[in-house]
């Protein structure tokens, strides 16, 4: 398994879709299926009809895992987005935005 480019905690800017341009925090990476979920980005909405345990029913919304093709991360100089290189820094293997040569991490 290569070593991952995006982390949980990371900045990303959306490439595509419906959310493209905007800028959001990485909440949770989900290797195995390619997938990621960013703080306020590809929010979707259920209609819930009122149960046992929500006898109010209503709209739920949350932020559904979008592909991780769709997102780069924001470089660290001016948040655009860039793609990422890895370095070995004083015996440490470290991510580095190609854009700006700007350390990510470390």
């Amino acid at each position: 398994m290569p070593a991952a480019k995006i982390k949980k905690g990371d900045s990303v800017v959306v490439l595509s879709g419906k959310d493209k341009g905007r800028t959001g925090t990485v909440q949770k990476v989900m290797p195995k299926d390619g997938k990621i979920v960013v703080e306020g980005i590809n929010v979707a909405a259920r209609h819930r009809k009122p149960s046992q345990t929500n006898p109010q029913g209503g709209i739920d919304r949350f932020e559904a895992p979008m592909h991780i093709c769709k997102v780069a991360l924001a470089d660290p100089k001016d948040g655009k987005p860039t793609r990422v290189r890895f370095e070995e820094k004083d015996g440490k293997k470290v991510r580095v935005a190609v854009k700006s040569g700007e350390t990510i991490d470390g």
